[in-house]
């Protein structure tokens, strides 16, 4: 069983967290993923830089801008990773942009994930019938989860048809803004929150975007199984670097 899925099982809310491979420093990509799992964090989402990242706010396009300065490439972040199973277990996501995938071919991209043992793809600019009439079988053959998104504009219809297709969990976005542009959630997020608990989708959700403390990850969690955190995360690594991983967990637990 994918480790999605076996992680999905347990009864807790789940932590996940984004950073961008390359940030702040190119090679610190490995020293991050293993400190987060050290920390008690359920999954790790590992952004692939692109140039061009637009459901992302100026918080993790700048971590983007320079990862890239620093020399990462898709190729260098499968070397980076190829040992990674040796000292970490719990699910690797990675997070990235259509355009660089297609460029490393996508069966080969789904090869290598599965070859360093990563879990599943988050791809928010890969509409759903590509996937299903183009690459749905690629990702099955690597046994790799694609993780679709949702937002509160987002179809009652819509929703059940990502959640036909999905086997693992749903990326419920908070907001339809970039990421990183709110301080908390109001009313309507709250609402929009407890419309889809009460769908009774066959997927869990984990809520993205505007998660950034204790407070925003449990009312996150309140209706949903998990939350997770990216922009503060980058901040937090811009100002007090990797050896801080700890104290930011901590915060959110």
């Amino acid at each position: 069983m994918n480790r999605i899925n076996i992680k999905l099982q347990e009864d807790k809310k789940l932590l996940s967290i984004y950073f961008t491979a390359g940030f702040p420093s190119l090679n610190d990509t490995v020293s991050i993923i293993e400190n987060l799992e050290k920390n008690g964090v359920d999954m790790i989402e590992i952004g692939l830089p692109f140039s061009d990242p637009l459901a992302d706010g100026p918080t993790i396009q700048e971590s983007s801008t320079i990862a890239l300065k620093n020399g990462m490439t898709t190729t260098l972040l499968f070397e980076q990773l190829k040992n990674i199973r040796q000292t970490v277990q719990i699910p690797l996501l990675i997070m990235g942009y259509l355009n660089p995938i297609l460029q490393f071919g996508i069966e080969n991209f789904c090869r290598k994930c599965a070859e360093v043992g990563i879990d599943g793809l988050i791809i928010p600019d890969l509409p759903l019938e590509i996937y299903q009439q183009e690459y749905q079988a690629i990702f099955e053959k690597y046994n790799l989860k694609n993780i679709f998104l949702i937002t509160p504009q987002t179809s009652e219809e819509r929703i059940l048809q990502i959640d036909s297709i999905s086997d693992s969990f749903i990326y419920m976005v908070s907001t339809a803004s970039v990421t990183g542009s709110q301080s908390g959630f109001g009313d309507q997020q709250m609402v929009y929150f407890e419309r889809i608990a009460y769908m009774n989708l066959k997927n869990p959700q984990v809520i993205g975007f505007g998660i950034s403390n204790s407070e925003t990850f449990q009312q996150a969690a309140t209706h949903q199984q998990g939350a997770i955190i990216g922009s503060a995360f980058i901040k937090n690594l811009t100002t007090k670097g990797v050896t801080s991983i700890g104290d930011f967990v901590k915060t959110i637990r």
